[in-house]
């Protein structure tokens, strides 16, 4: 077994198991301190870091998480860990009680049951992880988890969810964990847990993508993955973090995790990728012969376990790396994610579904998309049938999160008249908007917006107006009397790196008080008056799409924008 090479100190601290509540079992858990006493300056305390959380002084907080290594029996971690993670709730913070009239609906009792708790489908079972809780500490989880995925019924597929819930439970009781655990999931600014199939997929692949930044690593990687292929190793990539890690380094992971989100996990892991290049470039090495012998695959896990690297160590590495900023990750996760959805196969007007049960429609899709049907203006002279076949295809083009969240007709010039200031009061603080222009000729096109309208009056560093704003999710659609989407640029799958791309074709809205314009660079592929009466389309670069309609001006007939209930 290679040998373990821990930079830290090991000391066993008296006051251990006061550390942790009483649903954990601390008589395996090892404290690590990073350095002797005296040589660093004293950790801070949560009073001193509570004024930057309630100020929002976010970057300064990022910093301080990770220059802070605080030990694993530190009690700073039950009132800063709740405080992250109530950064991120999403409307109202939960009544007091809620959790507990939560469980007696669910169980009937708020009683812990003899028998083991049936888990939410979501769950996986072989990583349900309890490091260090007792039996009822797992039951604890158990229940939890149950609990949320009463509450939360969209999640479908999510195996990182108990391990988390897990980990929390370590440093503060069952409600409170439920009320972080919600805030993550719920989480709109960043991302924490994935919940479905597919985005769990665009998680592992997005970090092999990113990992090509640094090629040695990664393809070092690749060379030893041999016949089973680098896609099965980074496949586990999460697993690296949540099962192998020694628990007091998965801690510090998580202490700045729950601060900046699931970017956390990406950085960690290309950390273990460089460490674990660093161990075996050597032929000689303990780890090349392992990987040689039982697979890289077992080789990483084991790695990872036996670290030989201190938690600090291990979080400088995964912070120095460079050219790797949230921007960057953001951008490929969306591609990432865009690429998969594009393989969904639409044959004429029927979605043909695989057996990935993130497919839609899903049920909750199928009665959003009932609901929208009736309200939709456009759907004049067209059979039901037409109609629904094409909110489907439509539907199928959305991304994953947004399908599961209710239309809401904001906007209609049936209804509202033709104004552009009407349409900025009525739509633009919701985000996204679903736009759909019916023209005169009875074509019908439109467009995702990613992005609230409302950022049209934002300013740049200089003090001027941002000319065009939104995110790579945008996307043209034609529905009638052709059917297709057109992407962003950047989330083509030809291998072209988006770094490379031009700033005409990063041009996704526009909008001021005489005009509404999407897409840009060489043309503008929907641009509408400020009567919204008539418009004009063109082949742009940003969405490198033909003109929505043949003539290339169009007089509109009705415009509609929906919002996303909760969205």
């Amino acid at each position: 077994m290679p040998s373990v090479m821990l930079s830290a100190v090991l000391e066993e601290e008296p006051d251990l198991y006061e550390a942790f509540p009483p649903h954990v079992d601390p008589s395996g858990i090892t404290i690590l301190t990073d350095s002797p006493p005296g040589k660093k300056a004293p950790l801070k305390n949560f009073e001193e870091i509570q004024p930057l959380i309630q100020q929002g002084r976010k970057r300064e907080l990022k910093l301080i998480i990770r220059e802070n290594s605080w030990p694993i029996n530190s009690p700073v971690r039950a009132s800063l860990w709740p405080a992250l993670c109530r950064q991120h709730q999403h409307g109202k913070s939960m009544l007091d009680g809620f959790y507990w009239d939560m469980v007696t609906q669910v169980f009937g009792t708020v009683e812990l049951p003899d028998k083991p708790i049936m888990l939410p489908p979501f769950v996986e079972a072989t990583h349900c992880l309890g490091y260090h809780l007792t039996r009822k500490g797992r039951a604890v989880a158990d229940r939890v988890v149950s609990v949320l995925g009463y509450a939360c019924p969209d999640i479908t597929y999510s195996p990182s969810l108990y391990p988390i819930t897990a980990a929390l439970l370590h440093f503060m009781p069952e409600e409170e964990c439920y009320h972080c655990m919600a805030s993550l999931v719920a989480s709109k600014e960043k991302m924490f847990i994935t919940q479905t199939k597919l985005l769990n997929e665009v998680t592992w692949k997005t970090v092999m993508q990113i990992a090509k930044k640094h090629a040695s690593a990664a393809q070092h990687l690749s060379r030893l993955s041999g016949a089973i292929g680098p896609e099965r190793i980074y496949a586990d990539w999460q697993w690296w973090i949540l099962a192998a890690l020694p628990f007091p380094h998965l801690v510090r992971v998580l202490d700045c995790f729950f601060h900046e989100g699931i970017k956390v996990f990406y950085r960690v892991a290309l950390a273990i990728l460089i460490l674990f290049h660093k161990h075996t470039t050597n032929q000689n090495s303990e780890w090349y012969a392992e990987a040689t012998k039982n697979g890289v695959d077992h080789a990483i896990d084991k790695f990872c376990r036996n670290m030989p690297v201190s938690p600090t160590k291990l979080l400088r590495t995964a912070f120095t790396i460079r050219a790797l900023s949230s921007q960057y990750i953001s951008r490929v996760f969306i591609k990432t994610e865009m690429t998969l959805k594009s393989k969904q196969v639409i044959t004429g007007s029927r979605l043909v579904r695989s057996r990935s049960s993130d497919n839609l429609p899903t049920s909750q899709s199928q009665v959003n998309i009932q609901m929208m049907s009736h309200t939709l203006t456009i759907r004049e002279r067209m059979s039901e049938e037409t109609c629904k076949q094409m909110l489907f295809t439509l539907w199928s083009w959305l991304p994953v999160r947004i399908t599961m969240y209710q239309p809401v007709l904001l906007y209609t010039t049936e209804e509202h008249g033709c104004s552009l200031t009407t349409f900025y009061v009525r739509v633009e603080h919701h985000e996204p908007t679903l736009l759909m222009i019916k023209t005169c000729n009875n074509e019908v096109f439109g467009a995702y917006c990613s992005t609230r309208w409302f950022e049209r009056n934002q300013k740049d560093e200089r003090g001027n107006r941002q000319a065009y704003f939104g995110t790579g999710e945008t996307f043209l659609f034609s529905l009638y009397p052709e059917r297709a989407k057109y992407p962003w640029v950047g989330c083509a799958a030809d291998g072209r790196s988006d770094e490379k791309l031009s700033h005409g074709s990063e041009l996704f809205m526009a909008a001021d008080s005489k005009m509404i314009t999407i897409g840009g660079g060489d043309g503008q592929a929907i641009w509408m008056d400020e009567n919204i009466r008539y418009g004009k389309t063109d082949r742009c670069s940003t969405f490198n799409n033909p003109p929505l309609c043949p003539s290339g001006d169009f007089e509109i007939r009705v415009l509609e924008v929906y919002g996303f209930a909760g969205a």
